[in-house]
């Protein structure tokens, strides 16, 4: 979560540059996107953890807590599938990306593995938090006391 910050400071950085000094620079707008990039892919697992992804609350809040669990866990199925196909092209353009030494098409040409290097390890770390959701959900589904 601390990365808004350094991409703050990026932004900043730019706007000083280019209205006090009349000096542009090619790198802040690409590093801002790959820092942003990397808060909110770093920040899927870590959202899950503090239950601040977004809920449809029509029915869910006047569901006994049995139901929202199996609710839960269905759901939670897709979120895996998901995230397993995400990683598995994540994985094959990571590779790609450091095999052949992949660079953005942009003046400043920045490498892109960092990135996806950083994008593969945020989904793999989602997919874990996901798959614990999941088992604790059944759990609860099933009427297991959780401690």
């Amino acid at each position: 979560m601390y990365l808004i910050f350094p991409m703050m400071a990026i932004l900043l950085f730019e706007s000083v540059s280019r209205s006090f000094f009349d000096s542009p620079n090619l790198w802040t707008m690409e590093m801002a996107q790959f820092t942003m990039a990397a808060y909110y892919l770093l920040g899927g697992g870590f959202a899950l953890i503090l239950h601040s992804h977004v809920r449809m609350d029509v029915l869910y809040s006047r569901w006994f807590t049995r139901k929202q669990a199996k609710v839960d866990a269905f759901t939670s199925i897709f979120l895996i599938f998901y995230l397993v196909v995400l990683l598995y092209g994540g994985i094959s353009s990571t590779a790609y990306s450091i095999e052949y030494d992949q660079r953005n098409y942009s003046a400043w040409s920045p490498p892109l593995a960092p990135i996806k290097i950083i994008m593969v390890i945020g989904i793999v770390l989602t997919l874990l938090q996901a798959i614990a959701f999941f088992f604790k959900d059944l759990a609860q589904a099933r009427g297991e006391k959780l401690s």
